[in-house]
């Protein structure tokens, strides 16, 4: 019996599961909508809610928690690059630093009078190859 389990194993280990819902936490936090199945988009709708209300508080203990949970990987920065980045140029950054900064300087910026609610599943047609339920998950523009 399944009681008291509230995540779905959606077919897979628990490795290959957290490391899904990471690259897809990525990608929602990067362009704010991307296309799944519904049972994914339902999954990744409880993450992708808790990242806001960490963004919301916005102290180092909630990015620290944001980065494991996205299991950031941060790129070495040569000292070059590392004074560029310190005075604006941020064009060394790999996609993970610069969502970790959208994250934390747009989007919870952008929800802070918001008390949850933060994304919005917009189921659309079947798939042509196996027939599964797609759906757009969005990030709403407040």
């Amino acid at each position: 019996m399944r009681h008291l389990k509230q995540s779905k194993k959606l077919g897979r280990t628990t490795q290959h599961r957290r490391c899904m819902f990471a690259n897809m936490l990525k990608s929602l936090i990067e362009n704010e909508r991307i296309t799944t199945t519904v049972p994914k988009a339902k999954q990744l709708k409880r993450y992708a809610d808790k990242m806001i209300t960490l963004a919301k508080k916005n102290t180092l203990a909630t990015r620290r928690k944001a980065i494991a949970e996205l299991m950031i990987q941060y790129n070495a920065l040569t000292p070059k690059e590392a004074r560029e980045a310190k005075a604006g140029n941020t064009a060394a950054y790999n996609t993970d630093r610069k969502v970790i900064d959208k994250l934390f300087s747009q989007l919870g910026v952008r929800f802070a009078d918001r008390q949850g609610g933060y994304t919005r599943i917009v189921r659309t047609a079947n798939r042509p190859g196996d027939n599964a339920e797609t759906c757009i998950i969005e990030y709403l523009p407040n």
